[in-house]
C-alpha cells in the first residue's frame, strides 16, 4: 500500500536572523504524532532526533492534585509566590502567586550543581497557534540540560519533545500529564557531569518524577539539549543556572525550590 505522509513548514529562527524551513511529518503508524525523518540517528537509541516512529509512552492517569509540596529546611526557595530576589531581572509576570512566562527566559542568578530540584506549573487552557507554542516550556538544568514542559496531555509531538522528555534524546517512561488548567509537579534529582583537565570523565544523570510517577530512572543525559541535533558536551563546567525557558506560551509556576547535594555519592550510581 502507498504511504501518505501529512507535512507541516514549521520555521526556526537562526543565528544571524535566518529563517529555515523544516518540514513536520506525520508517523507511519496514523498515530498523528508529528516529528522529522531528515535528523540524524541518535546512538543510543537507533532513532532520529525528534524521531515520530518512535514508540509513544503509555499513558498514565496521575491522579488529582491534592497540595503544594512544602520546601524542606535545607531549601533553597527560588520563587515562593512574591520573592524575586534569586532570578535574574526579565518580562516574566507575577500573577496570583505565580510567575507566568511571558517572553525570554527566567534565569536563577545562583548556579548550582548536583540537586534536588520540584517546581509546580500549570499549562493554560485554550492554547492556540503552532504545535511547539502549545504548553511549551521547559527546565534547564545547569541551563543547558532540558527536561520538557508541554501539554502531551492532548498534543501528539515526537516523544523526545513530549513533557517529561529530556529535550531531543529521552522520551519519559510514561506519560504521566494532567490536562491543561491544572497544577502539575515536577521532582527531578540532577547529578552534574565531572570534568578533569577539562575533559568529561562522567556524564550527567537525571531522575524526574512527574505528577508522582517515575518517568526519568537515573537516565544519562547525553550532552547539551538541542532541537534537532545531536546533543555534545561543550563547556567544562559542573555548575549552572536552573533556567526556565519561554517559548511564547503563558505557563505559569510556583513553589520552585531546590536542595543542594553535598556530592554525587548521595545519589545512585
Amino acid at each position: 500500500m502507498k504511504k501518505l505522509w501529512l507535512t507541516a513548514i514549521s520555521f526556526v529562527l537562526l543565528p544571524g536572523g535566518w529563517l529555515a524551513a523544516q518540514t513536520l511529518e506525520s508517523a507511519s503508524d496514523g498515530s498523528g504524532v508529528r516529528g522529522y525523518r531528515d535528523t540524524p540517528r541518535q546512538p543510543w537509541s537507533g532513532y532520529r532526533v525528534h524521531d515520530p516512529d518512535r514508540p509513544l509512552p503509555v499513558r498514565v492517569a496521575p491522579g488529582s492534585f491534592l497540595h503544594s509540596a512544602p520546601a524542606p529546611q535545607d531549601a533553597i526557595v527560588l520563587f515562593d509566590g512574591r520573592n524575586s530576589n534569586r532570578r535574574q531581572t526579565n518580562r516574566w509576570r507575577l500573577v496570583d502567586g505565580c510567575v507566568e512566562a511571558t517572553t525570554g527566559d527566567l534565569v536563577s542568578k545562583e548556579s548550582f550543581s548536583t540537586c534536588q530540584l520540584h517546581l509546580e506549573w500549570l499549562i493554560p487552557t485554550n492554547v492556540t497557534g503552532h504545535l511547539f507554542d502549545r504548553g511549551n516550556n521547559g527546565v534547564l538544568l545547569m541551563g543547558r540540560y532540558e527536561i520538557q514542559i508541554f501539554n502531551s496531555h492532548e498534543e501528539k509531538l515526537y516523544p523526545d519533545g513530549q513533557c517529561a522528555a529530556i529535550y531531543g534524546q529521552t522520551p519519559p517512561l510514561v506519560n504521566a500529564c494532567r490536562p491543561p488548567g491544572e497544577w502539575q509537579s515536577y521532582d527531578i534529582i540532577f547529578t552534574a557531569p565531572q570534568y578533569e583537565d577539562g575533559k568529561l570523565t562522567r556524564p550527567a544523570f537525571v531522575t524526574v518524577l512527574h505528577n508522582g510517577v517515575l518517568v526519568q530512572d537515573h537516565q544519562e543525559i547525553y550532552g547539551a539539549t538541542a532541537h534537532r541535533e545531536l546533543p555534545r558536551y561543550g563547556l567544562a563546567a559542573s555548575t549552572g543556572p536552573v533556567l526556565l525557558a519561554g517559548h511564547n506560551c503563558p505557563v505559569r509556576f510556583r513553589n520552585i525550590w531546590l536542595r543542594p547535594l553535598v556530592g554525587p555519592e548521595q545519589i545512585r550510581r
